[in-house]
């Protein structure tokens, strides 16, 4: 079963959707870093650093006269719909997810999943949601649509995430998966990781989740840490366990001026949201943020899944990415309703 995947950043996506047992013949974004990551942990390099309006152009109409396309998948940004009226949905700003329309409406596959941040349900009286409905429903390009937030903590992502996922097939409707009645821990995602090295694990894995995202290997990648100042180190220090910002001492405040600021993994709940920012959040009981491979394993990566590029570009590519986890989770049900 061969899917497009389009946005598709380091290939979160792709990869859950990979594990599943579905075939990507093609992905594009136009992050360069990103695509460079994503075509080094594949032996098919498939992904190209190209708009989505030339792919649409120039390779999907080669691809739809030689390939059957099962489905497309990605995460089209949006942000028109903070602002235009349902009749005015043609800002320019929503002209990727116009593309993504597009490319759908060309390629004609059997499934599209949209992945989308939280406000998207909400923003300006859910137009995002009407306008999805409208043209890719039963009155447009005629598949049946299902929506739903999801948290990725809810599925065995040691991570608090929430994401919008719409899921999209021909004449099936998509039930989401129930959420499982666990979730995992800061400490049991990564507590493996402490005292690692680029030669060695700290320890041996600690439970079935760390054990699966090790692959066997023997040492992690991209376990590289950040030096801090003293009064970094001093300040991280004072933030309790699962703590934030307004656990310090008020002459502390100043340093950061929001409350997102200055928060710690928690050994007794799953971590906050793994972003771009990752000087935001610190390790659960060491005083320093987490390094790249912490913060991939928290969004579920593999081990061997390498992010290469500068230490910055990596976090970013990390704090971008859908949870593979996840999509892996969507992929299967995707896959058993089409059989």
């Amino acid at each position: 079963m061969k899917i497009i995947d389009l946005f598709c950043g380091i290939g979160g996506l792709s990869l859950g959707f990979e594990q599943a047992g579905f075939e990507v013949i093609s992905a594009v974004d136009m992050w360069k870093d990103a695509i460079v990551t994503y075509n080094h942990n594949r032996k098919d390099k498939v992904a190209k650093v190209q708009t989505v309006e030339e792919f649409n152009e120039i390779e999907l109409p080669r691809i739809v006269k030689s390939e059957h396309i099962t489905g497309i998948i990605g995460g089209p940004p949006c942000q028109g719909f903070s602002t235009v009226g349902r009749r005015e949905v043609d800002d320019p700003r929503n002209k990727m997810y116009l593309e993504f329309y597009k490319a759908v409406k060309l390629a004609s596959p059997e499934f599209f999943v949209i992945e989308n941040v939280k406000g998207m349900l909400t923003l300006n009286k859910g137009a995002f949601v009407k306008d999805l409905i409208e043209r890719f429903g039963p009155n447009g390009l005629g598949y049946t649509i299902s929506y739903q937030l999801l948290n990725a903590a809810d599925y065995g992502v040691p991570q608090n995430r929430y994401r919008v996922f719409y899921v999209g097939i021909k004449g099936k409707k998509f039930d989401f998966p129930k959420p499982y009645n666990y979730k995992l821990t800061a400490k049991d995602g990564i507590s493996d990781l402490e005292g690692s090295t680029s030669e060695h694990y700290g320890c041996s894995p600690q439970n079935e989740f760390q054990k699966a995202m090790r692959c066997g290997l023997r040492k992690p990648l991209n376990q590289d840490y950040t030096s801090h100042t003293e009064q970094t180190i001093s300040i991280i220090s004072q933030v309790p366990d699962g703590g934030n910002i307004r656990d310090l001492p008020p002459e502390i405040w100043h340093v950061r001026k929001y409350n997102k600021a200055f928060e710690r993994m928690g050994t007794f709940k799953p971590s906050n949201t793994i972003d771009t920012g990752h000087r935001n959040y610190f390790h659960y009981s060491e005083p320093r943020i987490p390094t790249v491979r912490e913060s991939a394993r928290i969004q579920s990566f593999p081990d061997n899944f390498e992010i290469v590029g500068t230490r910055g570009s990596q976090y970013k590519q990390v704090g971008n990415a859908v949870p593979p986890m996840l999509a892996k989770i969507i992929a299967d049900e995707i896959k058993r309703i089409l059989k």
